[in-house]
């Protein structure tokens, strides 16, 4: 596509030389799919723990969804292909082990230093902790483009009362501010607004094909009044608080009206293929109606950065959210004892990381050794439970126990 971006789009943090033949946006995204963040979600928490079934998605599986309908997404719309790809790729690397549960558990043990939050870390890791470009002797991680980090942020401020979500802590200050420079305030660039909509769409569609394949959820019973309106209500308080019972309600019914919603699931060959028509025709509805609205408000012009806004119909965010929670009521609700198990295990191996019962990787310790500073080394350790997989905080909490 032609050349939309501006000179200061293109900037490093830390000047680099131009790579002949590659573009600035190409090359980001190629940083982002090499790095080992990237390879470690593999084994990390999508809803379903990583490596109990081999159909569900990990985070990784999931990250690369993203990535494919923000590429395509983005591309109809003008944006530059590369940089809505790598917003996907990157929008999960700070994701901690056992996905929100993890998350949660460390933002609290971590309050009284900035708190912890996944959209945060995953700026931490491309600018600080997937090594690959130093200035002098700091790291500055990928040392990626400013358009394309600006576009991995979802959440344009620091962490501030009245919201669990924010981008970047006060420790990361300077690169977000670099990032951010030529932004209007508190308002997301085209680039992450497409990217945080393929993020819902692939969250709620696969997941959801997770859930029936799993047989948590019997695609028949959304037609059941009782259990439409428990995944309502769910929908209301978690997912859309700005619409109404009614409008969630009446996305119910369309759902369940649709002529590719499954009849039945039952393992046959016949009714996976079904099932998969039904998440590709999901992911087309909801990126067709995103698109059309954009287009309709903004013209057939190439559209990047703050030139315009992703335009999201009502209908659309509605059904999105309803098919959120069909897999929160019926696959996260009820694991009580388990997310109670993760919580545990992530305490112990923090707990045991402070007390120096456990060493880090040697990055960590390095950067461990260099300060005695409490609260630097509590976000040293944070830095590195986050960084652990499911399957790894699980053996080196039993290294410890």
């Amino acid at each position: 596509m032609p050349e939309d971006y501006g000179p200061q789009d293109h900037e490093r943090f830390v000047a680099e030389p131009v790579y002949p033949g590659r573009s600035d946006f190409a090359r980001d995204r190629a940083r982002v799919l090499h790095s080992s963040a990237l390879r470690r979600l593999a084994a990390k928490t999508q809803v379903l723990m990583a490596g109990q079934d081999d159909f569900p998605r990990t985070r990784l599986t999931h990250t690369l969804e993203v990535a494919q309908i923000s590429r395509e997404l983005g591309a109809s719309l003008g944006a530059d292909p590369d940089i809505v790809d790598t917003a996907g790729l990157a929008h999960d690397l700070g994701h901690p082990p056992f996905g929100h549960n993890g998350e949660d558990t460390l933002a609290e043990m971590s309050r009284e230093i900035g708190g912890f939050e996944g959209n945060a870390q995953s700026l931490r890791v491309l600018t600080r902790l997937e090594f690959k470009v130093f200035d002098d002797e700091r790291s500055l991680g990928l040392n990626l483009t400013r358009a394309t980090l600006d576009a991995v942020v979802k959440y344009p401020w620091f962490r501030r009362p009245g919201t669990a979500k924010f981008n970047a802590y006060d420790d990361d200050r300077e690169i977000f501010e670099w990032l951010r420079s030529a932004a209007p305030d508190e308002r997301r660039c085209f680039e992450a607004q497409i990217m945080d909509w393929a993020d819902d769409v692939a969250y709620c569609v696969h997941d959801l094909e997770d859930a029936i394949v799993s047989g948590a959820f019997d695609p028949l019973a959304l037609a059941d009044p009782a259990v439409a309106d428990d995944v309502v209500g769910v929908a209301a308080v978690q997912y859309a608080p700005e619409l109404s019972a009614d409008d969630l309600g009446s996305a119910a019914q369309r759902i369940v009206d649709l002529a590719y919603w499954p009849a039945r699931f039952d393992h046959s060959a016949r009714s996976l293929a079904g099932l998969k028509n039904m998440t590709s025709r999901l992911i087309r509805r909801f990126c067709t109606e995103a698109q059309s609205a954009t287009r309709q408000a903004h013209g057939d012009g190439p559209l990047r950065r703050y030139l315009a806004d992703l335009i999201v119909p009502l209908e659309a965010r509605a059904e999105v959210a309803v098919l959120k929670a069909i897999t929160h009521v019926h696959v996260m609700r009820g694991n009580d004892r388990r997310y109670a198990w993760e919580r545990t295990v992530i305490q112990d191996v923090v707990e045991g990381l402070l007390s120096g019962r456990h060493g880090l990787q040697p990055p960590f310790q390095q950067a461990w050794d260099a300060s005695d500073d409490p609260g630097r080394r509590l976000r040293i350790v944070v830095d590195q439970v986050a960084s652990l997989t499911d399957l790894s905080i699980v053996r080196w909490r039993d290294e410890l126990v």
